[in-house]
């Protein structure tokens, strides 16, 4: 569950942040048109995260790129109904240009290819600070953007600024581009596998990261991935997806410990968990890594660092 106490959020009856109705997205291919989201129904409030979770091609990072309007314009025909804090950007298309990087941003999933190789890290911060604030002058976006790169665990940060990106850790790079994204400001973030390209380890970090900033900050957050120990770290509510379809929503205790359709069990079971340690090697029988469905990525770093 995320971090922020229930006490301490909007009331239910506020509106969402994001508000998804009979969401359907048909893909024009080669091969003919493909109903890649099959319409789909969700909100994500202030303080709370939801998350879309199910296999590749299964329609959850589709719909993302969908509600940010991202998609390509002629490869994309979306209809339904998408609101970000009220604004429906399916039936006002150019009102996500005004969303985007001020009430939405989006963290995006491999942080190897998401910034540019040969702008420093400081020039990419300081854009995205100026944008949504251009009356700064570049000393005092530089000083924003390093308060920033601070707020997201980033060591010392006034010495990083004119680094490149080559010269990051993959963790760090994800960090960046959480603070890229923070630099709007936004109400709603979109996190679309923000720790698929990062180690167990690293992983439980910037999870916590997020949790932290949202405790802190009362933002949405609308959570991609493909596992379910991370939908169970960090998630209020869990839809889980199958060819565009939702096969299965309900709380995150609900949907990890009384699941009701096969296909969310499989993806319990896919989950890795470590068996009991062995000094010499020797595996007893039944003592390897299954897939129980008991441990996440993020159990197997805790229980690595404990030992």
């Amino acid at each position: 569950m995320t971090g922020t106490p229930v006490s301490e959020r909007s009331d239910t009856t506020d509106a969402p942040l994001l508000d998804v109705a009979g969401l359907q997205i048909e893909l024009v291919t080669p091969h003919g048109v493909v109903r890649a989201v099959d319409g789909v129904d969700f909100t994500v409030r202030q303080g709370e995260t939801v998350t879309l979770i199910g296999e590749s091609g299964s329609g959850k990072s589709t719909t993302a790129m969908g509600v940010l309007r991202l998609l390509p314009d002629g490869l994309a025909v979306m209809s339904g109904s998408v609101r970000i804090t009220g604004t429906d950007v399916i039936a006002e298309p150019g009102a996500v240009r005004r969303l985007r990087g001020r009430t939405v941003s989006l963290v995006p999933q491999d942080p190897m290819t998401a910034l540019s190789p040969v702008h420093t890290i400081g020039r990419q911060l300081g854009d995205a600070v100026r944008l949504r604030h251009p009356e700064l002058s570049r000393a005092e976006a530089r000083e924003r953007g390093t308060e920033l790169l601070a707020r997201v665990h980033i060591p010392r940060p006034e010495t990083r600024w004119k680094a490149y990106p080559h010269q990051f850790s993959g963790g760090m790079l994800q960090r960046v581009l959480i603070a890229v994204a923070l630099a709007a400001e936004p109400r709603l973030l979109v996190a679309d596998e923000p720790t698929s390209a990062l180690d167990a380890t690293v992983q439980a970090s910037v999870l916590g990261l997020l949790m932290e900033l949202q405790e802190r900050t009362g933002i949405g957050i609308l959570m991609i991935t493909h596992d379910l120990g991370v939908a169970r770290m960090v998630s209020d509510r869990i839809h889980v997806m199958r060819e565009g379809r939702f096969v299965e929503s309900g709380t995150a205790e609900q949907i990890v410990e009384s699941p009701v359709e096969r296909y969310t069990r499989d993806l319990l079971a896919a989950v890795p968990r470590l068996g009991p340690w062995d000094e010499d090697g020797q595996s007893p029988p039944g003592g390897t890594a299954t897939g129980s469905g008991s441990g996440t990525g993020t159990d197997i770093a805790a229980q690595g660092a404990a030992r």
